[in-house]
């Protein structure tokens, strides 16, 4: 399983040769400039809720790679209405591939696009593949849901928002890796703009005072799990 950041809450993941894009907001990003969504390898579009730092380079991503669209059952409304390929799932429900398998789990947020259309209830995924499980929080507060997830999956990593303000902050984040008994954060939702600026030497210190591995990865860069 290779993750590759893309910036805010955007990440690649490469499992077997087939390629999961999570919440793509790049060309809105200033930070992510340099990366070019016309190169991007995409068989599946993962999205956790339908705000627009989170959906902006759907449409264009979708209709180049003709990619499914997995997510809630008014997500995948949404984008099935324009004649792109979706599949639509709700919350405990699992999408299953001959690569990996993709849970949506819950997440206390809120999810409209920005056209105002309501975006459902907003989730995360637990993604298995044969020996690698990672969850990926979305847009969340810290919640006591998140202690059921290792009850059916040991996790080798998670990624979590320690941005605040519109998400879990940084002492969230880590009673969250708490909750869901993962050690290794990779870290999303920061950083992009004011309200989510955040001091990263800080935050890694109070993780590595838990003895917990907060993984700050730069645009563009690649982690193998």
């Amino acid at each position: 399983m290779n993750i590759t950041f893309l910036g805010h809450s955007c990440f690649s993941i490469e499992i077997n040769g087939i390629y999961i894009l999570i919440d793509p907001f790049i060309t809105g990003n200033a930070l992510a400039s340099h990366i070019d969504i016309s190169t991007l390898k995409v068989d599946y579009i993962l999205l956790t809720h339908a705000h627009q730092d989170h959906v902006l380079d759907v449409e264009v991503i979708a209709e180049r790679t003709n990619a499914i669209i997995v997510s809630n059952y008014e997500i995948a409304t949404y984008y099935g209405a324009k004649d792109l390929n979706v599949f639509a799932l709700n919350h405990g429900g699992t999408f299953k591939s001959d690569n990996f398998s993709a849970k949506y789990v819950n997440a206390i947020h809120t999810s409209s696009f920005a056209d105002g259309t309501y975006g459902g209830e907003p989730g995360g995924f637990v993604i298995s593949s044969k020996n690698r499980n990672i969850y990926i929080a979305g847009d969340t507060a810290v919640t006591m849901d998140m202690k059921l997830i290792p009850l059916s999956v040991k996790l080798d990593a998670v990624i979590l928002p320690i941005g605040d303000t519109f998400t879990m902050g940084v002492e969230d984040a880590i009673l969250a890796s708490n909750l869901v008994e993962c050690n290794k954060v990779i870290a999303c939702h920061f950083n992009t703009f004011p309200p989510i600026e955040i001091d990263v030497n800080e935050a890694k210190n109070q993780f590595a005072s838990k003895e917990k591995e907060l993984i700050l990865l730069q645009i563009g860069e690649n982690l193998s799990l």
